[in-house]
């Protein structure tokens, strides 16, 4: 259980380092997301609930993961830049 409290940790610790670079924060969000489904997942097997809820939450998931693509590909496509600090989005 300790280790799953480490790996959030440190998935939000590379989240701060890497906040400049797009893609790489998106694919922190995508290790936090699998963090914490694998916590969910180990409380609902420890208590014997259903799995309906980790399959909803999972769903949530891959829908994210889809909404920050395209958002990454649009960025893409309109400065060229992979960078944060190079977006002027106002």
């Amino acid at each position: 259980m300790y280790m799953f409290f480490f790996m959030m940790i440190f998935n939000l610790m590379a989240l701060s380092l890497v906040r400049k670079h797009y893609l790489m924060s998106l694919i922190m969000l995508e290790f936090i997301f699998i963090t914490l489904f694998n916590m969910f997942y180990l409380y609902l097997n420890f208590f014997n609930f259903e799995y309906s809820m980790g399959l909803i939450y999972l769903i949530l998931g891959v829908v994210e993961s889809s909404l920050g693509l395209s958002l990454l590909v649009f960025l893409v496509r309109k400065t060229t830049y992979m960078y944060v600090n190079s977006f002027n989005l106002c």
